[in-house]
């Protein structure tokens, strides 16, 4: 029913309703443009974590875990050859002792690496390094075979040729084929806290033997060893872990 003058009343409901209708989309509206405002700085604020955190998380395993390195000689041939990428373990020697067998990445005690052998790098190269993306370069580190722990005897040559260790001649299987133990005399007894190390690719390899001029007197400070390698990881096909001879060495004596 109806009056004059006045709307009928379902058609003023109806404009209540569609009144109310636009009102609420209006809202609806206001409401998604302030949820994508509001997402955006979100998103973006997420990918900034993700980023960090990966980042972080990688500098911690560079730092306390594992590290790439790569060969930049021909010393420690035909076990590593150059340009193979390697992993090594930073628990060595911090929580795992350094063995006769072992081959470590050591920072250079002093004098071992010649002026001018760092390769050149960029500030881009030097942020990835530092943060493991890439993989630390030669410029300041060695990598040699351990012969001699604290308080080992070490010497050159017994009557078949061979390096001794304790007095025991051992059969280094690891060297590269057709080299010699060593091309010259030595008789080194190691001091405390220090290694001897050799190369395997014996006459090409700046090793103790050649260092007892320098800091050190030839020997590598514990404290200079970043880790121990135990895996070569690139060139793909020639991956393999790089396990300790612990049969060479089963013979020595302590010292």
């Amino acid at each position: 029913m109806s009056f004059p003058g006045f709307p009928a009343t379902g058609a003023r409901w109806q404009s209540v309703r569609v009144t109310q209708e636009a009102a609420d989309d209006r809202d609806a509206v206001s409401d998604g443009s302030k949820h994508r405002a509001r997402r955006k700085p979100s998103f973006l604020r997420e990918v900034a974590i993700v980023l960090v955190s990966a980042l972080l998380l990688s500098w911690l395993i560079k730092t306390f875990v594992v590290q790439a390195f790569y060969i930049p000689s021909e010393s420690m041939e035909d076990t590593l050859i150059v340009d193979d990428r390697v992993m090594v373990s930073r628990s060595v020697p911090d929580l795992f002792d350094v063995n006769r067998g072992d081959i470590v990445v050591f920072k250079d005690p002093g004098g071992w690496l010649g002026p001018g052998y760092a390769p050149e790098k960029g500030p881009v190269a030097d942020v990835l390094t530092w943060i493991g993306l890439l993989p630390q370069d030669s410029g300041e580190h060695l990598i040699k075979r351990v012969i001699g722990t604290p308080g080992d005897h070490v010497t050159c040559c017994d009557d078949s040729g061979r390096v001794e260790v304790n007095g025991v001649g051992i059969d280094e299987t690891y060297i590269r084929p057709g080299s010699e133990p060593s091309e010259i005399e030595f008789d080194a007894t190691v001091p405390d806290g220090m290694l001897f190390v050799m190369g395997d690719n014996r006459q090409h390899s700046a090793d103790s033997r050649y260092n007892t001029g320098n800091p050190g007197g030839g020997f590598v400070p514990m404290d200079n060893v970043v880790g121990s390698a135990f895996v070569l990881v690139w060139p793909f096909d020639r991956f393999t872990l790089l396990r300790n001879p612990g049969d060479v060495f089963a013979d020595v004596p302590a010292p």
